[in-house]
């Protein structure tokens, strides 16, 4: 079949070597964007609570403020990406973001940094719901294997959390004896986005080559040569036809996704700290639940692929919720381990869930707003969690009893998730 220039060339598929290259550097944008500009202010937390005199609630506002941050860039995505080709928002976010990285060494009010944080929530959400657009268009010419592209995308958070668990604590021991040693640490961590920025070009030209990809709005269409995805288009509402209440369930779930999850993620190492945990344990604890975030790559790669509805939304989803119940109620180091490991094995592969949920359910036209929608209510439910545990945690119920929510809206979520139906006529 003859296409014009700018269509997607996917009736004769990139050999899958290339396309995993491709998808292991595009995670490189997961990194930045999540692994690197949210969670390492985890493992900040503490000594910048420490140091600057902060209450939980104060320390939770800095993530609300991301989370806040995360929202205006997920709602304005779409509005940059119909006049900038998708590859420029997504370096330009990245740029964005590691600069930012590095303001953050240089403040120690609550206001400026709380202004930096939202502003990096901006920036990486541009980097996020770009890189999983492009992740999306690249799972067009590997209908088989898309569930594991886009496991591999989305497990470049795990490398991002991986480096900040060692990256972190040797700064903050090289530095240890000077004044607001965790500055250096941003410092160290904005450069390592600036690196990852740089590689990040070659997948932006390798998209361009190929002219997978074309600007958002334009009648320019994917054209998927296997006849199972042609049948399935042909039961697909047509762009603009779709009501989004038909895929509330599935929001709503993804909404107390981003609730329960926040809070884990923000106060985890806190906690550890608090139960007694020393410094080098802290570290395998967090570079576990990174690496498990690589491996889930492949570990639900399967149910992404064969999940039509919400199915793999919520099987994740309560899996995640008894991650988040361990360390709340037990203290024995194996099981506040075991806690990273599920964890990181399960939480990106929820997010991962949306964008096959959006590809399964949702013609190509659709799939910049399809991926922004889930991102913007993902968001949201980021906004409220940080916050909500830390001002439990100034209570008596401490950080214990925070977690103890979270875990609440995570198997709500599970509940939602699991009554959305495919969006089949």
């Amino acid at each position: 079949m003859s296409q014009s220039p700018t269509s997607c060339t996917t009736d004769q598929p990139l050999p899958l070597w290339q396309g995993l290259w491709v998808a292991g550097v595009l995670s490189l944008s997961a990194a930045v964007s999540l692994g690197i500009t949210r969670f390492a202010y985890a493992l900040l937390l503490p000594p910048m609570r420490s140091d600057l005199g902060w209450s939980y609630t104060l320390a939770g506002a800095m993530n609300t403020a991301n989370a806040l941050g995360y929202l205006l860039g997920a709602l304005s995505a779409p509005w940059l990406m119909r006049r900038f080709p998708i590859t420029t928002v997504l370096l330009a976010g990245s740029v964005l973001a590691s600069g930012l990285m590095a303001v953050s060494g240089f403040l120690l009010d609550a206001m400026p940094l709380l202004a930096q944080r939202l502003l990096a929530g901006v920036a990486s959400a541009w980097v996020f719901v770009a890189g999983g657009l492009l992740a999306a268009r690249l799972g067009t010419w590997y209908p088989r294997h898309s569930g594991l592209l886009l496991g591999v995308v989305y497990g470049g958070v795990g490398w991002g959390i991986v480096l900040s668990a060692w990256l972190v604590p040797a700064v903050m021991q090289a530095h240890g004896g000077e004044a607001h040693a965790w500055a250096w640490a941003w410092w160290w961590l904005a450069l390592a986005c600036g690196v990852a920025t740089l590689a990040l070009t070659w997948p932006a030209r390798f998209f361009k080559k190929k002219q997978a990809l074309s600007l958002v709005g334009k009648a320019q269409t994917a054209i998927v040569s296997d006849k199972a995805s042609h049948a399935a288009s042909a039961k697909l509402p047509e762009a603009g036809d779709l009501r989004w209440g038909r895929l509330g369930f599935a929001l709503a779930a993804y909404g107390c996704f981003g609730l329960g999850y926040i809070g884990y993620m923000t106060f985890v190492v806190a906690l550890l700290r608090e139960q007694g945990v020393v410094a080098g344990d802290i570290t395998v604890f967090y570079a576990s639940l990174g690496l498990a975030v690589v491996v889930s790559a492949r570990l639900w790669a399967g149910l992404l692929d064969k999940a039509q509805g919400g199915g793999a939304l919520a099987v994740l989803n309560a899996l995640l919720g008894v991650a988040v119940l361990l360390p709340a109620l037990f203290t024995a180091w194996p099981l506040m381990w075991l806690s990273g490991v599920l964890f990181g094995a399960v939480f990106l592969s929820v997010v991962a869930s949306t964008t096959a949920l959006v590809r399964h359910n949702l013609p190509v036209a659709q799939w910049p707003a399809g991926i922004s929608a889930f991102t913007i209510v993902f968001a949201v439910g980021q906004i409220f969690g940080p916050s909500a545990v830390g001002w439990v945690a100034d209570g008596p119920g401490g950080l214990t009893r925070g977690l103890l929510g979270s875990a609440l809206a995570l198997w709500l979520g599970a509940v939602l998730a699991w009554r959305q139906q495919p969006l089949r006529s």
